[in-house]
C-alpha cells in the first residue's frame, strides 16, 4: 500500500497485520541530542547537588523526559520515512540542542532560551500533527486539538517562568509541568470536545517498547560514558580500578534488570494489548521516568566514587550512589508489575537491602558503599533470572 492511499493519513505509518513498526534511523538521529541531555542532567545535578538545585534539576528532567516522549508517540502515528515527517524530526533536533545547551543556565542567564525552546517543541510538533491528520479522522484530529490546547496554556507558563527572576521562575515552570502531567490522567478534557477516547490512543506497542527500551540504553550509555571519560583522568592505583569495575559492574546490573526479561514481556504485552494507549500511558510515559532518573543519579554517584573513593562518605554520595539505584527498582517494580501483573519480589528485596544499606552508609567509603549497591543489582538481577526461568513467567515470584 502507498503511503498517498493509507486512509490514515498519508503522512501516517502504514498498519501491516501481525507486522511491527520499526524504530526509524530517523528517529535513533534525533535520539542523540538526548545523550547530550542527559549528560547535562547529571552534570548540573553535580554541581547543584543542594535540596533547591535538586528541585530544580528534577523540574528539568520531567521536562526533557516529556518532550522526548511527547515525541516518541507522535512518531509512532506518523512515518518518519516520509520526508516533511524527517523534516519535523530535524526541526526538533534543533529545538533539543538550544534546550540541552541551555539546561545548566536554565534557572539564570538562559531560562528565557529554555523555555522558548521546549514551548516551540511541544506546541510545533503537535501542530505539525494536527496538520498531518486528515478531516476524516475526527477522533485523532480532535485529540490532537486537545492536545495542542493544554500544551498552549503550560506554554504562557513557561515562557512567564523564563521571563521572571529565579524563585518566581520555578514557580511558573512548575505550574507549566503540572499541565502537562496531569492533562493525560484527565484524558486531555477541553470543553465541547470533552475527554479524549481510549480507543483513539491505539499505538503500535512494538515501536512504543523499543523507542523508551532506546531513552534506557541512552542513559546508561551515558553513565558508560563518565565512568570511562573520569577514569581516563586519574591514576590507575587499585582503589580507582575497582571504583571504575564497581561502577560498571552496577551499570551492567541495571542493564540486565531492565532488557533481560523486562523489556521483553512490556514489548510483547503491549502489542497484544487491546488498550494499547492506556497500556503506554502508564507503562511507558509514566513510569519509564523514575527508571531513568535512577540512571541518571546513578552516573552523578559513579562521578563522585571515581573521583573519591576513600575517607567517609557524604551526603552526596550517600544520597546519589543508594538512591540512584533505589529510584531504579521502585520504576522497574511497578513497570513489571504493569505489564506482568504481580510484583517482582527479586526487587522487592532489593530496594529494603537498598534502604537498609542507608543505616550504614556513612560509615563506609565510597568505594565500599559503590561495591554494596553494585552486589544488590546483581543479586536482584541473577535472582529474576533464575526465577523467571525456571517456571512459567505468569506463575514466577508470585
Amino acid at each position: 500500500m502507498m503511503a498517498a492511499d493509507n486512509p490514515r493519513g498519508a503522512m501516517f505509518r502504514v498498519v501491516v497485520p501481525n507486522q511491527p513498526s520499526r524504530v526509524t534511523n530517523a528517529e535513533l538521529f534525533f535520539d542523540l541530542v538526548f545523550v547530550f541531555a542527559v549528560t547535562q542532567i547529571s552534570h548540573t545535578l553535580l554541581h547543584h547537588f543542594t535540596p533547591l538545585g535538586a528541585v530544580e534539576v528534577t523540574l528539568l528532567f520531567l521536562a526533557v523526559w516529556w518532550v522526548w516522549v511527547y515525541t516518541a508517540w507522535v512518531t509512532n502515528w506518523l512515518n518518519p520515512e516520509l520526508t516533511p515527517v524527517r523534516i519535523l524530526i530535524f526541526l526538533m533536533m534543533l529545538g533539543g540542542l538550544v534546550l540541552s545547551t541551555t539546561i545548566p543556565g536554565a534557572f539564570e542567564g538562559r531560562g528565557l532560551w529554555f523555555a522558548l525552546a521546549y514551548a516551540v517543541m511541544q506546541v510545533g510538533r503537535t501542530a505539525f500533527w494536527l496538520f498531518a491528520t486528515p478531516r476524516h479522522r475526527t477522533a485523532v484530529r480532535h485529540n490532537a486539538i486537545r492536545i495542542l490546547v493544554w500544551l498552549s496554556c503550560s506554554a504562557v507558563f513557561w515562557i512567564l517562568g523564563g521571563l521572571a527572576h529565579a524563585e518566581q521562575r520555578l514557580w511558573f515552570w512548575i505550574v507549566a509541568l503540572t499541565i502537562e502531567y496531569v492533562s493525560p490522567a484527565v484524558r486531555f478534557w477541553v470543553p465541547k470536545l470533552g475527554f479524549s477516547s481510549v480507543e483513539a490512543w491505539a499505538v503500535e506497542g512494538n515501536h512504543m517498547a523499543e523507542r523508551c527500551a532506546g531513552f534506557i540504553i541512552i542513559a546508561l550509555g551515558e553513565a558508560v560514558v563518565v565512568n570511562g571519560a573520569t577514569f581516563a583522568e586519574l591514576d590507575w592505583t587499585a582503589d580507582n580500578i575497582l571504583a571504575f569495575l564497581s561502577c560498571l559492574v552496577g551499570s551492567i546490573a541495571m542493564w540486565w534488570v531492565y532488557f533481560h526479561k523486562g523489556a521483553e514481556a512490556g514489548s510483547e504485552r503491549i502489542s497484544k494489548s487491546a488498550e494499547s494507549g492506556r497500556l503506554a500511558r502508564l507503562a511507558y510515559t509514566y513510569l519509564h521516568m523514575p527508571i531513568v532518573a535512577g540512571i541518571i543519579l546513578t552516573a552523578v554517584s559513579d562521578e563522585l566514587v571515581l573521583k573519591h573513593p576513600t575517607g567517609h562518605s557524604d551526603v552526596r554520595t550517600i544520597v546519589s550512589t543508594i538512591g540512584g539505584p533505589l529510584v531504579f527498582l521502585v520504576g522497574t517494580i511497578l513497570f513489571k508489575h504493569t505489564i506482568r501483573g504481580f510484583l517482582q519480589l527479586s526487587h522487592g528485596i532489593g530496594i529494603i537491602l537498598l534502604m537498609a544499606l542507608w543505616w550504614f552508609a556513612a560509615d563506609l567509603s565510597p568505594l565500599w558503599l559503590s561495591v554494596a549497591t553494585s552486589a544488590i543489582m546483581i543479586v536482584v538481577a541473577v535472582w529474576e533470572s533464575v526465577s523467571l526461568g525456571s517456571k512459567p513467567e505468569e506463575a514466577a515470584e508470585r
